[in-house]
């Protein structure tokens, strides 16, 4: 079976939030076709305390039940099965949904027999490499969707050096048509 994974489509990720990534808000639409795709859909959160030592890092952003830590208004949240929690801990960085706290998502995975695992979301070069990357070290065949996800690009080329690493570990780069259709 497979399945899709929403990273961290979040009110700070997206422009007014307080880690805004460019254009985090133009992956709604694209994510939201490609749910009507999968039989199963996750998604993971940033959900930080207020306290972590993760903002010494990066400035404070989806801290535990604010507006921030909600889903972008126009994701469609009742699409998705299930959410995993990430960074809920004072010295959990929580990058890959691999490390959700709530629930262990290879785990959960398997149980519900996903061997094709389509990631997409914010930060390509953060949280959705992180993500993909585990995914296919917890042996999924593993996609990225291209054109449903955005880079922070703290760093000049970072987004694109991001594709590149996932590409070069083994991770199939698509495009939601290539997804929808087949």
């Amino acid at each position: 079976m497979k399945a899709l994974l929403i990273v961290d489509v979040q009110n700070d990720f997206c422009p007014g939030g307080t880690l805004a990534v460019p254009n985090g808000d133009k992956v709604v639409p694209v994510i939201n076709k490609l749910m009507e795709a999968f039989p199963l859909v996750i998604a993971s959160k940033d959900w930080h305390p207020k306290d972590t030592v993760h903002f010494q890092k990066w400035p404070p952003h989806c801290v535990q039940g604010t507006k921030g830590s909600d889903f972008h208004p126009k994701l469609n949240t009742a699409k998705i099965n299930k959410v995993f929690l990430k960074g809920t801990k004072n010295k959990d960085d929580g990058y890959s949904a691999f490390e959700a706290t709530n629930a262990d998502l290879a785990e959960f995975l398997k149980e519900e027999e996903v061997t094709d695992l389509y990631v997409c979301g914010l930060a390509t070069d953060y949280c959705v490499k992180a993500t993909a990357l585990d995914a296919d070290r917890n042996g999924f065949e593993t996609f990225v969707v291209e054109d449903a996800m955005a880079a922070v690009n703290k760093g000049l080329g970072d987004g694109e050096r991001a594709f590149k690493e996932m590409w070069q570990s083994g991770i199939t780069l698509v495009k939601s048509d290539e997804v929808l259709n087949p």
